[in-house]
C-alpha cells in the first residue's frame, strides 16, 4: 500500500523563481542574442520554475522560431554566472545519447549566456504521476549508460569530496528539532557520516534531479536540464534522488525501487545512508535565511527534509 503524502508540497509549482526579464537585459546583450537566434525576438516567455534569479526564457522570434536562453551578469550575479559557465562546459561535452537539450551557443564576457535547443514540452505534473516518474527514471538510466565513465577532460570532483559540506548541519538539527527522538537523530547522523562507503563510483552524476530540472516532451519522454554541478559518483545516485518528491506525494517508491535496474540490487543500508545524508542537508538548509531572490527555497528544502526523514524512519522501523 503506498504511503500517504507527507504534506502538500508547499511551493507554487512553476512559480518559485524571481527572474530577470528580457526587457531588462542590456540592449547590446539583447542584440547579440537576436543575432545568434537569426531573427528579432518578438516575445520572451519567462520560465519561473527553479530557485535562481538568472534570466531564463523561451524566446519567440519574428521568423517563428523558438529558442531557450539563460543569462546572468558576471558583476551582479557572479555565483549564478559561474554556474551557467559550468553548465555550458558540461553541456558541450554531453554525447547525443544523453537525453538533454543540446547547447547551441554561449557567451562568456560581462554576461554568461547559454542558448539551447527549444524543446516543446512541460515540467512533470505535481503531485507526481507514475508514468512521468518512469519516464524520468528511464532517462536517468540512459544517462548512466552514456556517462560511465565520464569524459576525462571534464575533471569532475568526486562525490566523496563534493558532499563533505552536507554533514555540516547536524549540531543545529539536534538543537532545533526537539520534536524528533534524539536517539533516532543520533542514528541518522551516524548513518550520514558513512556516506563515503556508498556514493563513490565512475558515473557522471547530475546531483540536482527534481521536477523543475526535467522536461516531459510531446512523446512523453523525459529530458534532463540544468547540468551545473555534476560529480563523479554512483550510477544509482540520481535515480534515488528522483524518488524523494514522488514519495512525499504518495507514490510507493519501494515498489518502484524493486523494478528499476539501477536500484533493485542496491544494498538497503546504502539507501538509508543516502536518505540520512539528505536529511542532514535539507533540515539544515531550511533554517537558513530566506534569499530575497528565491522566496520559496527554504519551504522546498524543509518539505524535502521531512519527506526524507519520514522515509528513513519508516525503513528503520522508528515510530
Amino acid at each position: 500500500m503506498p504511503p500517504p503524502p507527507v504534506a502538500p508540497y508547499p511551493a507554487p509549482h512553476g512559480k518559485t523563481a524571481r527572474r530577470l526579464e528580457w526587457a531588462f537585459l542590456p540592449p547590446h546583450l539583447r542584440a547579440w542574442i537576436e543575432r545568434r537566434c537569426g531573427s528579432p525576438v518578438v516575445s520572451a516567455i519567462t520560465q519561473n520554475s527553479g530557485f535562481t534569479p538568472g534570466f531564463a526564457s523561451v524566446l519567440v522570434c519574428e521568423d517563428g522560431s523558438r529558442h531557450f536562453a539563460k543569462a546572468a551578469s558576471v558583476k551582479a550575479q557572479r555565483m549564478f554566472a559561474d554556474s551557467y559557465r559550468e553548465e555550458a562546459r558540461k553541456l558541450a561535452a554531453l554525447p547525443a545519447t544523453v537525453p538533454a537539450p543540446r547547447l547551441l551557443w554561449h557567451l562568456d564576457d560581462d554576461w554568461v549566456v547559454l542558448g539551447t535547443e527549444y524543446v516543446a514540452g512541460r515540467s512533470p505534473a505535481r503531485p507526481w504521476r507514475r508514468p512521468e516518474l518512469d519516464a524520468l527514471l528511464d532517462a536517468l538510466e540512459q544517462v548512466a549508460d552514456a556517462l560511465t565513465p565520464p569524459f576525462a577532460d571534464l575533471a569532475l570532483d568526486s562525490a566523496e569530496d563534493d558532499f563533505v559540506p552536507l554533514l555540516d548541519g547536524w549540531a543545529g538539527i539536534r538543537a532545533a528539532r526537539t520534536d524528533l527522538d534524539p536517539a533516532h537523530l543520533a542514528q541518522a547522523e551516524s548513518l550520514a557520516h558513512r556516506y563515503t562507503e556508498v556514493v563513490g563510483g565512475d558515473t557522471l552524476v547530475h546531483t540536482d534531479i527534481r521536477s523543475d530540472n526535467v522536461i516531459i516532451d510531446a512523446d512523453g519522454r523525459a529530458l534532463i536540464c540544468d547540468w551545473n554541478w555534476p560529480v563523479r559518483g554512483a550510477a544509482w545516485f540520481d535515480s534515488l534522488a528522483a524518488l524523494i518528491a514522488p514519495r512525499g506525494e504518495g507514490i510507493d517508491v519501494e515498489e518502484v525501487i524493486a523494478g528499476r535496474r539501477l536500484l533493485r540490487g542496491l544494498d538497503p543500508e546504502a539507501i538509508d545512508i543516502n536518505l540520512a545524508l539528505y536529511v542532514g542537508y535539507f533540515l539544515h538548509q531550511c533554517e537558513l535565511p530566506v534569499p530575497p531572490t528565491s522566496p520559496h527555497l527554504r519551504d522546498h528544502q524543509r518539505w524535502q527534509g521531512e519527506v526524507c526523514w519520514d522515509w528513513l524512519a519508516e525503513r528503520r522501523g522508528w515510530t
